[in-house]
């Protein structure tokens, strides 16, 4: 199973992704939080900076609750079990799209392509994992909207990201 997912075009940097890898990110949401829509990709957004402030809050401080255990087996399991997303954000602007470049093209495993505006796919968000475990079916990855337009159908197989 492949799970390498390619950032190339009229960007900078060609960026190479690991989907395997993205469990362990900190800017994964659940599945079921990420549907849960309200009409703003922003709420996403802010909901993820909020945690990352905590957790920074929590290093800063050095406290370490006596519950810290029983988070991290919560946490465990929570992984072990869920479903997530990650926003394609960060990895797109880490490959430094160029001045000219409008669209961004999802590529999929049957060869066929589905454009969209550098907007849409900067507030998309990408899924790669169903009950704890990788796609199986229709892998790498899914591509949901960031307002979930397509959260009933979201595009599936996605193998590669194009700018344009």
């Amino acid at each position: 199973m492949e799970t390498i997912l390619p950032i190339k075009g009229k960007v900078n940097y060609s960026i190479t992704l690991d989907a395997s890898v993205w469990i362990f990110d900190d800017r994964k949401i659940e599945l079921e939080e990420f549907l849960k829509f309200d009409g703003s990709s922003e709420k996403n957004e802010n909901d993820y900076i909020r945690t990352q402030a905590e957790r920074f809050e929590r290093e800063l401080t050095g406290i370490k609750p006596p519950v810290n255990k029983s988070i991290k087996r919560f946490e465990k399991e929570r992984i072990l079990k869920g479903s997530f997303v990650i926003p394609l954000k960060p990895f797109l602007s880490n490959a430094d799209p160029t001045n000219d470049s409008e669209k961004v093209q999802l590529d999929f495993k049957d060869g066929s392509k589905q454009s969209m505006t550098m907007d849409e796919a900067m507030n998309g968000f990408l899924r790669f994992s169903q009950d704890g475990k990788p796609l199986r079916e229709d892998s790498p990855t899914h591509f949901y909207f960031g307002d979930g337009s397509n959260a009933s159908d979201p595009f599936k197989n996605v193998t590669g990201i194009t700018v344009i």
